[in-house]
């Protein structure tokens, strides 16, 4: 039963880290992870970001749209998404649905 378990972690990490190699946000020295808590309440300065955000969808093969990327007017404002990961400075160069 272990070694069943092993295997299961070892290809899920497998599958997770095939799913972000494509992703330009994280590979960003500047890459923010958003925390938790949460903010609630967000400034309305603008100071735009490109953050990474689930998209819901799960599928078994590559590529998969599980995240894309989202301008936000501020930090605050991603992180005060859930569905937000992380970010960087800056608004996205275009916003897409990354596979």
């Amino acid at each position: 039963m272990k070694s069943v378990y092993s295997t299961m972690v070892i290809l899920m990490l497998a599958f997770l880290s095939a799913c972000t190699h494509m992703d330009p946000v994280i590979q960003d020295p500047n890459y923010v992870e958003c925390t938790e808590p949460r903010p609630q309440v967000c400034t309305r300065e603008y100071r735009p970001v490109c953050a990474r955000r689930d998209t819901g969808v799960r599928c078994f093969t590559t590529p998969c749209p599980a995240t894309e990327l989202k301008t936000y007017g501020n930090a605050c404002s991603a992180c005060g998404d859930p569905k937000v990961y992380g970010y960087v400075p800056g608004a996205c160069e275009k916003e897409e649905t990354l596979k």
